[in-house]
């Protein structure tokens, strides 16, 4: 099996050098496995390494992401409707998608190597198909969000891109520029929504006035917020959070709390659901304040889908 590990030279630290060193070493003793290196050298490159593997391999080969979410989000596209699984490492920043798969908050990159038997050259693991957000064509692993979390988002990654050693804590940090200016946005929804008893139903708002707005296909994003704490990657649903227009009074107690997961329990200013699909769209003809998987972009229009078992990933056995 060639294990393709693709590795975003800027993510990641020391650590991460010796941790590859160690498991260059255990793929040195077993002759049944391949170990190959690919380095990113631009933007998109993860997207276009992951995909002529997978053409050329299918599933006699694993494309392993090396870094945060962004490589995630690029070997998700590479690799989506493919046979080719996907192993991560998080070597990130944020490594908000790996706190979902892996079940912890605090993520320690060397023992998630330990757990895939990277270390000792006893690979295991077992691979899953999980479900994607298709978006315009484009595919998105996590969460795709709007407004003051986007605003966050930005000012975050500037920080930890700049002040490596601020980790995660960046994105905390920019909290507080974000909500010292006006917190309500205004943007146009219609949503194909499904209740808890599986019925369909719309929600429409032309405009709709608001200050984040979340559609998520797993839990976490910001370095550590928890817009749906009971997302699942395999259900065919995707998890909605629509936090209404407020201010900095309303909004300060309710950070720790969106960190949490349990803001909705706290607020009736707080919504969640279940969404298949719809179009969000700007209200003022200027791009979106919108990001996908801490991507900002710049579309005028977004229609997007819940797009089912679209990836093979690779989980740790139990």
């Amino acid at each position: 099996m060639k294990y393709v590990f693709i590795e975003n030279p800027i993510a990641g630290n020391k650590i991460r050098r010796l941790l590859f060193k160690q498991v260059q070493s255990a793929f040195r003793l077993n002759p049944d496995d391949e170990m190959i290196i690919e380095e990113t050298k631009y933007g998109g490159h993860a997207k276009e390494i992951a995909a002529d593997y997978a053409v050329n391999y299918g599933r006699d080969c694993v494309i392993v992401s090396c870094g945060g979410d962004g490589t995630v989000h690029e070997v998700a596209n590479g690799l989506a409707n493919t046979e080719t699984p996907l192993m991560l490492l998080p070597f990130g920043t944020g490594n908000d998608f790996a706190k979902k798969i892996y079940g912890v908050k605090k993520i320690d990159a060397f023992n998630v190597v330990k757990a895939f038997g990277l270390h000792s050259g006893k690979i295991k693991y077992r691979v899953k198909p999980i479900d994607l957000i298709d978006y315009n064509g484009e595919k998105c692993i996590n969460v795709m969000s709007y407004g003051l979390d986007t605003k966050v988002e930005t000012i975050g990654k500037k920080l930890s891109d700049k002040f490596k050693f601020l980790g995660h804590q960046a994105y905390n940090i920019a909290i507080i520029p974000s909500i010292m200016q006006s917190m309500k946005y205004k943007i146009n929804i219609d949503i194909n929504c499904i209740d808890d008893n599986g019925k369909p139903y719309k929600i429409t708002k032309t405009p709709m006035d608001y200050t984040l707005f979340a559609i998520c296909n797993a839990s976490y994003y910001g370095g550590g917020f928890c817009p749906a704490p009971d997302a699942r990657l395999d259900d065919g649903l995707l998890d909605y959070c629509i936090a209404d227009a407020m201010n900095l009074v309303q909004a300060l107690p309710l950070i720790p709390r969106y960190s949490a997961g349990t803001a909705n329990e706290y607020s009736d200013k707080i919504h969640i659901g279940h969404v298949v699909g719809g179009r969000i769209w700007t209200a003022d003809g200027k791009p979106l304040l919108g990001n996908c998987d801490g991507e900002n972009f710049d579309y005028t229009e977004v229609r997007f889908r819940i797009e089912e078992k679209a990836l093979n990933l690779c989980f740790i056995e139990d």
